[in-house]
This record gives structure tokens, sequence and C-alpha cells, in this order.
């Protein structure tokens, strides 16, 4: 079993940076991915970004160049550093651990979310 806490959410204007940090504890990490995804309530849940065990990345279209991912192999952690944010950037953010098979990404576990908003 795999524990994941988020923490850096909070409000934050237009324009402006914010940070997330997730700690994942209970099992090796190092074979898995491990990504953000964000939820809007009525929207589709949307994969923000991943990172695999050698650190390769991807992001979705509506993120890049904006956000960027790391992870930290010796502390089990990943990170999302988020610029430029934007009002529809507003979600609750879900730290997960999962794999890919072929293309697809799927997430094995999740955190509890970390709530992001970006309003005036």
């Amino acid at each position: 079993q795999v524990q994941l806490v988020e923490s850096g959410g909070g409000l934050v204007q237009p324009g402006g940076s914010l940070g997330l940090s997730c700690a994942a504890s209970g099992s090796d990490l190092s074979v898995y991915a491990m990504g953000w995804h964000r939820e809007v309530p009525g929207h589709t849940r949307e994969l923000v970004a991943t990172v695999t065990n050698s650190g390769r990345t991807t992001y979705a279209d509506s993120v890049k160049g904006r956000f960027t991912i790391s992870r930290d192999n010796a502390k089990n952690t990943v990170n999302l550093q988020m610029n430029s944010l934007t009002p529809e950037d507003t979600a609750v953010y879900f730290c997960n651990v999962g794999y890919y098979s072929g293309s697809s990404y799927f997430y094995k576990y999740r955190g509890q979310g970390t709530q992001v908003t970006v309003t005036s």
C-alpha cells in the first residue's frame, strides 16, 4: 500500500505561481511513474503531468510551458511547479503513483488532493 500526502495548494492571482509537493511512503516507488492530475466538479479528470522513474516527463497540452514536474527518487517525492496560472487551472490537484502501458497512463494510488484556486 502506498500513502501519498500533497501540500502547497492555495489561493493565487492570475499570472502567479504555486508549487505543489507530494510525499509518498509505504512501498518501493522506484519502479513506478508518478504524476499529478486535477479534477473540477462536473468536468473530466485531467492528467496534468507525469514523470517516469527514469525522469521522462509528459504534460497535458493545457499546461505545457507553464508547469514543471520533478521527482526525487531518494526522498520519494514529486513536485509540480505551476507558473502563469489562469482561472482555468482552478481545480483539486491529486498526486498519483502509476505506470505506463504503451502510451496510456494508469494510476494505482492517489493522494487526498489539494485545492488550487486562481482568482483575482
